[in-house]
């Protein structure tokens, strides 16, 4: 990460282009915070996934115990109609999430990146870095611009 020549400020990762104004990094920011939303979304549809297969499969033991309890014709109406069955017309949720993350999950990412490298070289979270700037209380333990010296791993 470069470091900025200011000796109290953000990176040069964070800072605007020459010439850029406040328009277009508030709209680069909600850009962001859009992106953000459908990153949750996919966490969302991730857990969704997640936990229909564990309920189906909670839904499996169900059936055996009640075959094991002598239920068998209960057992059977859930086993033939619930268990394995598509939660979306003839879509697992496995498939789901796939068409999600191929089709719209994936170009909208393309999008946001083309659109901030388009306006920005790339650089991303301009208008966070710069609310950063205006919030934090400059001189003051736990305030600072950057780290003292870059996490492990992470080489300037």
């Amino acid at each position: 990460m470069a470091r900025s020549d200011a000796a109290d400020g953000p990176d040069d990762a964070h800072r605007r282009e020459p010439g850029m104004d406040d328009a277009t990094v508030q709209a680069l920011g909600k850009l962001s915070e859009a992106l953000e939303v459908v990153e949750q979304a996919r966490g969302f549809l991730y857990g969704f996934h997640r936990l229909t297969g564990t309920a189906d499969l909670a839904l499996g033991e169900a059936v055996a115990m009640l075959r094991d309890a002598g239920h068998e014709e209960t057992a059977q109406r859930l086993d033939s109609e619930i268990v394995g069955r598509n939660v979306i017309h003839g879509r697992w949720t496995f498939q789901v999430v796939e068409e999600y993350d191929d089709g719209y999950y994936s170009d909208f990412k393309t999008a946001e990146a083309e659109v901030r490298q388009e306006l920005a070289g790339g650089k991303k979270h301009l208008f966070e870095a710069e609310m950063k700037e205006r919030r934090r209380t400059h001189g003051r333990p736990h305030h600072e611009a950057l780290p003292a010296e870059p996490p492990s791993g992470l080489e300037e």
